[in-house]
């Protein structure tokens, strides 16, 4: 009777029946199906067993055996193994996404999409590589100024501007415009990995609108920015500018040289800069003191001016080509400024000389301590009468015609400091020559 309430025998030798496969439930079709429907389950109808039993099935097995005679063995073979194989596939395909979803921060819903690698172009490549690899080089400023609350009269730091600038060597040195921190009581520099550090201004030259700034922070995230040459760059190569425009910290511009050798004033002397860069790269309000870029990633300027009635970009930017930067940013590091010639003289917008029907420059002061004073150049001055008498004009320094103010600072330029120089000017109706010796222009604070 035991023998007879029991179930037939299954052995664990897979050759034990020859049996034929039955699946209860469809097999899933996606991976989607795992979660939709019941795991399919394989039912074995043996038939006579050739090996003694290994194991005997309890009467409430979910699996259905019944025998019925002798079948194809090897195919119910292969059917079971691929049936089992099927299952365990399933199972550990589900495990497995189960499992990165709680591993892995991401989306659950973004497991399931699979996203194909995007096709870029070479040019599109090359300029991806480039920002990517000068971005870590590009810093962001931020000016603080001293205000006091109207109500509490407490005294309080707040942003009154911001600009960029880009990392120069390991010891810490940032180059960015002079009017990006002109009037700052305090300045911060924001790296590419969103750090902040106070920084201090090592020096600057207003007449060329360049600053150096120095902050403390580790070598190891100090990237400097590969530096190029501007002498050779010809008008219609591709060029790129990074910076903040905006406070959108990061982003990049391109365009291409739309002129060279153009001359701008500078913001805080009027003092002219020459041999800009002109390009149609997009420069707006916090590009000041970004990198411009050639398509090696080398610098080629800084980023100062836009020519715009709105204020916004229109296609036309101005760099100060970093050949011109370099010299400069040399000295603000060794000696904290610029020592530049100066004839120590102040003279008269080029419009009032124009109307005077003369060309040149028209002395308005020259102190008697000063280089110009001593050499006996005369100031414009009123005699007893009250009635204006003019100073000298100058028209000439070393043979080299000067015809208004930007012709005299171009002279300079190129003249050193302790160096001697013969000055022609106008006096009266006759004209007269005075050797003056250049002198450094005074500290600024």
């Amino acid at each position: 009777m035991a023998a007879a309430s029991a179930q037939p025998l299954l052995s664990l030798r897979p050759a034990l029946f020859s049996a034929k496969i039955s699946v209860l439930f469809p097999r899933p079709s996606s991976l989607s199906s795992i979660y939709r429907k019941p795991h399919p389950i394989v039912v074995l109808h043996p038939h006579r067993p050739r090996y003694p039993a290994a194991a005997v099935l309890p009467s409430n097995s979910p699996l259905s055996i019944t025998t019925s005679g002798q079948g194809d063995h090897d195919g119910s073979v292969r059917g079971v193994i691929f049936a089992v194989i099927d299952s365990i596939s399933l199972l550990l395909t589900s495990v497995t996404l189960s499992l990165s979803l709680l591993l892995v921060d991401v989306d659950p819903a973004s497991a399931f999409v699979v996203s194909t690698p995007r096709k870029l172009q070479s040019d599109e490549l090359a300029t991806v590589r480039l920002f990517q690899d000068n971005t870590p080089s590009v810093v962001y400023i931020t000016n603080l100024a001293v205000r006091q609350d109207a109500f509490t009269l407490d005294v309080l730091e707040v942003p009154q501007g911001s600009g960029s600038g880009f990392v120069w060597d390991k010891e810490g040195h940032i180059v960015t415009n002079y009017h990006v921190i002109r009037g700052a009581s305090d300045l911060r520099v924001t790296l590419a990995d969103q750090s902040t550090y106070d920084a201090k201004v090592v020096g600057f030259d207003q007449d060329k609108d360049v600053a150096v700034l120095r902050i403390e922070a580790p070598k190891a995230k100090l990237r400097p920015i590969p530096v190029g040459v501007s002498a050779d760059l010809l008008v219609g190569q591709k060029v790129y500018a990074i910076g903040n425009p905006f406070g959108l910290d990061h982003t990049l511009t391109t365009g291409v040289i739309s002129g060279l050798r153009r001359e701008i004033s500078s913001a805080a002397t009027g003092r002219p800069i020459q041999d800009v860069i002109q390009t149609d790269a997009a420069i707006n309000p916090g590009n000041s003191g970004g990198p411009l870029l050639d398509s090696s990633g080398n610098l080629i300027g800084i980023n100062t001016a836009i020519y715009s009635p709105s204020g916004a970009s229109s296609g036309v930017g101005f760099s100060i080509p970093v050949d011109t930067v370099g010299g400069i940013v040399d000295q603000l590091v060794k000696f904290g400024k610029v020592t530049r010639p100066i004839l120590g003289i102040k003279f008269a917008p080029d419009q009032s000389v124009e109307q005077l029907g003369v060309s040149g420059v028209l002395v308005l002061d020259a102190p008697p301590s000063g280089p110009a004073g001593k050499a006996g150049l005369r100031p414009t001055k009123r005699d007893e009468f009250g009635r204006l008498v003019l100073g000298d004009i100058i028209t000439s320094v070393n043979g080299k015609k000067v015809a208004n103010g930007s012709d005299l600072y171009r002279i300079l330029d190129q003249c050193k400091v302790g160096e001697t120089v013969i000055v022609e000017v106008l006096r009266g109706d006759h004209k007269e020559k005075f050797p003056v010796v250049l002198e450094p222009k005074p500290d600024e604070t």
